[in-house]
């Protein structure tokens, strides 16, 4: 078991939840919550007696830190999905990448470490029309992501590999969470969803897996309370495609061409949704599944919330109504594929 715990990125919902959570067990010595800014006061109150330190862990001052307080286990949630509040994109790239590797040199110095948990995405493997049907941990992917969250998150988790490698008495985990979804979490995905009309690819209905974030929370607890390491998938069992997703938001999908989804991530940015990379734009066209039965072996993690359900919980905690009617909608999408069945056979039709 852990005795002196510190979590980066507690000043956000998820690292708050998971201080608040580790604080209810009496087996921990002490909690030390890192970020650069408090939570919320609303949050601030249910940390328990998780102490705060006001700290940037781009800064080698985070050194001090773990070394004085003899911190055992470093869980490292301070992975920025998106650019939101930092000031951009070259922001968030330091964030997540630098200060990734001044926190890992931090830990290289500490002779108290024993536990190093990363919280990384399913991101990292990006999306092609080569994918495999399911991605395992060790997969190769086809079309690594080159811009974003998934590049942050595949250039911490080689430095984190480099890291292993240099000290192997410390037990580092990777845990690489699908789309996480729940009361209270926002993120790119989410807002993308909460737009009555949503822009989607002509031509395309990816596969899309969720996380809920109890079960983001339960799987990390699991893993830093225990001594397994490696990479882990993280996603509730089973999946959606993109159609059925906004169907059951009761959102108006809208396709554009597929010479057009270059430019779909910035006009999202102008119809008021927070702006999506190329690379999540090729997951709103090729999706991305991953296996998740090695964390289920070796963990022995099932999550409680499946992707169906936890996205049906989205739905219900974010309050979503539906723009139209599921019938109308459904009678649309008929009479928009009806139209696009008779141009494309009148232009067969033409070149004869």
């Amino acid at each position: 078991m852990p005795r002196v715990v510190l979590i980066t990125g507690v000043g956000r919902p998820l690292g708050s939840r998971f201080a608040a959570k580790l604080a209810a067990d009496d087996s921990i010595e002490r909690i030390i919550g890192v970020d650069t800014a408090p939570p919320r006061g609303d949050v601030l109150g249910t940390l328990g007696r998780t102490e705060f330190v006001r700290a940037d862990i781009r800064n080698p001052l985070i050194a001090k830190v773990v070394s004085s307080a003899n911190v055992d286990t470093v869980v490292h949630l301070n992975l920025l999905a998106n650019s939101d509040g930092v000031g951009g994109r070259a922001a968030m790239k330091e964030i997540n990448v630098i200060g990734a590797m001044q926190l890992l040199a931090a830990c290289q110095k500490a002779a108290s470490l024993r536990r190093f948990v990363v919280k990384s995405t399913t991101e990292v493997y990006g999306s092609s029309p080569r994918d495999p049907a399911f991605f395992t941990e060790d997969a190769e992917p086809k079309s690594p992501p080159a811009s974003g969250a998934g590049r942050d998150a595949l250039d911490v988790e080689q430095y984190v590999r480099g890291f292993a490698r240099r000290r192997p008495d410390v037990a580092v985990a990777m845990l690489r969470f699908a789309e996480m979804l729940g009361p209270g979490i926002e993120n790119t995905f989410t807002r993308y969803l909460s737009r009555p009309v949503t822009p989607t690819v002509l031509g395309f209905d990816p596969r899309i897996q969720f996380a809920h974030v109890a079960d983001v929370l339960s799987a990390l607890e699991k893993v830093t309370k225990s001594q397994h390491h490696g990479s882990y998938n993280i996603a509730g069992p089973g999946v959606l495609l993109l159609s059925q997703a906004l169907r059951r938001a009761g959102r108006v999908p809208v396709p554009l061409p597929s010479s057009a989804a270059s430019v779909l991530g910035s006009g999202l940015s102008r119809l008021g949704t927070a702006e999506l990379s190329p690379d999540q734009v090729r997951f709103l066209q090729y999706g991305r599944v991953v296996d998740t039965s090695k964390a289920t072996r070796e963990l022995g993690f099932r999550p409680h919330f499946s992707t169906p359900e936890a996205f049906d919980d989205f739905v219900r905690s974010h309050d979503l109504t539906a723009l139209i009617g599921s019938d109308a909608l459904a009678e649309l999408e008929g009479t928009a594929l009806a139209w696009l069945r008779s141009m494309r056979t009148g232009r067969g039709t033409s070149n004869v």
